[in-house]
């Protein structure tokens, strides 16, 4: 198994409790998104499954082991935690063999990378001439350098333009499917809904949510129904009677909160109102997520206030 484990883990500095007390399992064949406000912890978890720090206590496991006690780490655990890491003086492909050579991967791979990221024409270039978009992708070839069975990334479409935004959704959808262990944090919550099956939700450190996209969103959001009636008077009248409150749209549509579709159907049915459109309308990953996660923002703006006229 390829899983990354996360047990009881707990980072400190000083006084500050960057990580409280973590548990949760990231599965193969599954991509799952990593989310939080910012200071929620999850660049700090990610540097500890990565070695790149030290726990206070507990244990973070890639396939039951150590990331640092990994021989040649590049060929079991791909990441990008930082684009602009790579020496800025050297060329991309000199860059990547150099990533090669560390971890005996064969000089053949830095091309087949350069292809899959399409940085094949630019390979020869100072990394330091590189837009943001262009050192992403870089930096998404170094963690496919060694083709991995697990990979982490960091907001993996910084940066790129929306070419690169549905190749790289292609991308970690790919990977799963074939198997690999996918990890990847990002603030976009739209997009993270096109790609993740599971979420991973952290607030100041501790977790929120381990579960799939499917309960997480059905978790933390109230049910609503929009339908369309040409007797929408009648509709509203019986659904008074049970409880419910029929609201008019913008669109021609009503809608009604706290109930599913199929209740509205039965009720209309049983009235013998006729229905031309039904449906359950389920929140969004970004509603379901600012639900969870409202009382967890350590960084929150004061809303705008109306600007006065001179």
């Amino acid at each position: 198994m390829t899983s990354i484990d996360v047990q009881e883990l707990t980072k400190e500095y000083g006084t500050t409790r960057a990580v409280d007390g973590l548990t949760f399992t990231v599965r193969p064949g599954r991509v799952t998104g990593f989310l939080g406000p910012n200071g929620a912890g999850k660049s700090t978890t990610m540097r500890l499954l990565l070695g790149l720090d030290r726990p206070t206590s507990g244990t973070a496991t890639v396939g039951g082991r150590p990331y640092a006690s990994l021989d040649e780490p590049l060929r079991h655990v791909g990441a990008l935690l930082d684009a602009q890491a790579a020496h800025g003086s050297r060329t991309a492909r000199n860059h990547l063999l150099a990533l090669a050579v560390s971890n005996r991967i064969a000089a053949r791979r830095v091309d087949e990378v350069l292809e899959e990221t399409g940085l094949t024409k630019v390979a020869g270039r100072r990394i330091k001439t590189y837009s943001l978009g262009m050192r992403q992708r870089l930096g998404i070839a170094g963690a496919l350098l060694g083709d991995p069975r697990v990979v982490l990334l960091d907001e993996p479409s910084n940066g790129l333009d929306p070419e690169g935004i549905i190749w790289i959704r292609e991308l970690m959808r790919g990977l799963a499917r074939e198997g690999r262990t996918v990890l990847v944090s990002s603030h976009l919550m739209n997009e993270t809904a096109t790609f993740a099956d599971d979420l991973v939700v952290l607030g100041r450190g501790k977790l929120l949510a381990d579960t799939s996209m499917r309960d997480f969103i059905e978790a933390h959001s109230r049910p609503r129904v929009r339908l369309r009636t040409p007797e929408h008077d009648r509709l509203r009248d019986v659904l008074a009677g049970k409880g419910h409150a029929l609201v008019a749209g913008d669109d021609g549509r009503w809608t009604v909160d706290g109930v599913k579709a199929e209740e509205i159907g039965s009720i209309a049915a049983g009235h013998g109102i006729p229905i031309l459109e039904l449906s359950d309308e389920q929140a969004s990953l970004e509603q379901a997520y600012l639900s969870l996660t409202a009382g967890d923002t350590e960084f929150a703006a004061a809303a705008p206030k109306p600007r006065q006229e001179a």
